[in-house]
């Protein structure tokens, strides 16, 4: 599905443009860094009071913040690079930063960065465009962002025009429903896929052959299990992905925060009324364990009932398997040793 005509345009004015929006900086005191027993904050607790404040001088939800920079984050990651800035996740190079024809990355100077067309502005009220200082970073990145407006469509223009691709206007879309769903930044909880009162049992199967539908690797770890045996959704995410594949017959796919894409096939039937778009919970029932695929819609039974399942990670461009195994393990342990917080597990 392409970008309409009004997306593109605004990618083009975006790329070759970084002006400076009105909105003014975050006030002086709020940019203060921490001292005394405010420096003990949590990670979360700080980025989100970060947030809150470029929200309360842009005019941004907070929670559209955390899912751009969230997006970022997960970008980052997957392309083993560092964002400059300690709580913000938000990625600049020194050229786009201080402006391509600037000789002197060294001066953080706004003027400075003005003149030669750099991103970055001067978000803390010190006169300095400093890529290590979050208030800078995060709202150089805003500024780009709402430069045709804060409005819902007007928001989506502005990613795209500065990711340049629908897949990150699709990917931060659906990480701010999950941030406004449960209104917090902490979404690392999990649970095991099957209760672990369940008879069960599993082991590292990623990279075995296959040969269903020509010669394939098997992108996922079989848990076996009985016919009805709840499945159970490992993470807080959003149901991007629900109904009928021939290879993995009814399956879920759900996408977390860290852009990692949970996938969940050969059910016997799946939880109602859970449709895509939903948001779900760790040790949230999704569906059933079953024999589905390997065929036509219907098609079940050729082989024992199991529950497939696949992690895949993204990074901008493509998306990619990896081994679920040793997660699984983690989350296993973690489970019986601590249990699911009561909270999680409610619809």
């Amino acid at each position: 599905m392409g970008y309409s005509l009004r997306f593109r345009a605004a990618a083009i004015v975006l790329l070759g443009s970084m002006a400076v929006s009105s909105w003014s900086a975050v006030p002086r005191a709020a940019a203060e860094p921490a001292s005394g027993k405010s420096a003990a904050v949590k990670p979360w607790d700080a980025r989100k009071r970060l947030l809150e404040q470029v929200s309360a001088a842009s005019g941004v939800p907070w929670t559209s913040l955390a899912a751009v920079d969230q997006y970022e984050r997960t970008i980052n990651t997957a392309r083993k690079r560092k964002a400059s800035a300690p709580l913000a996740g938000v990625y600049y190079t020194e050229e786009e930063w201080f402006g391509a024809l600037n000789p002197d990355h060294s001066d953080p100077s706004a003027r400075t960065i003005a003149l030669f067309g750099g991103a970055g502005t001067d978000g803390s009220g010190d006169g300095l465009a400093d890529p290590a200082n979050d208030l800078d970073v995060l709202s150089s990145r805003v500024r780009q962002l709402t430069r045709f407006g804060t409005g819902a469509d007007n928001w989506k223009i502005g990613v795209a025009g500065v990711y340049g691709s629908e897949r990150a206007v699709e990917r931060i879309a659906q990480f701010e429903k999950i941030y406004n769903h449960f209104q917090k930044l902490d979404l690392n909880d999990h649970a095991f896929p099957v209760p672990l009162k369940a008879n069960y049992s599993y082991r590292g199967t990623w990279g075995a052959s296959r040969g269903w539908g020509g010669h394939r690797m098997h992108e996922g770890t079989d848990i076996f299990a009985g016919y009805g045996v709840p499945a159970r959704s490992t993470c807080y995410g959003i149901v991007e992905v629900m109904g009928w594949n021939n290879y993995g017959g009814w399956r879920i796919g759900i996408r977390d925060v860290n852009n990692l894409y949970h996938y969940f096939a050969h059910l016997s039937g799946f939880a109602k009324p859970l449709k895509p778009g939903d948001l779900v919970k760790p040790g949230q029932v999704i569906g059933w364990v079953g024999s589905s695929g390997y065929g036509k819609p219907g098609t079940s039974g050729k082989f024992p009932p199991h529950l497939h399942y696949g992690i895949y990670r993204d990074n901008g461009t493509k998306e990619w398997s990896f081994d679920p195994y040793p997660m699984l393990r983690q989350w296993e342990k973690q489970e019986r040793t601590k249990g699911l917080k009561v909270d999680a597990v409610k619809p």
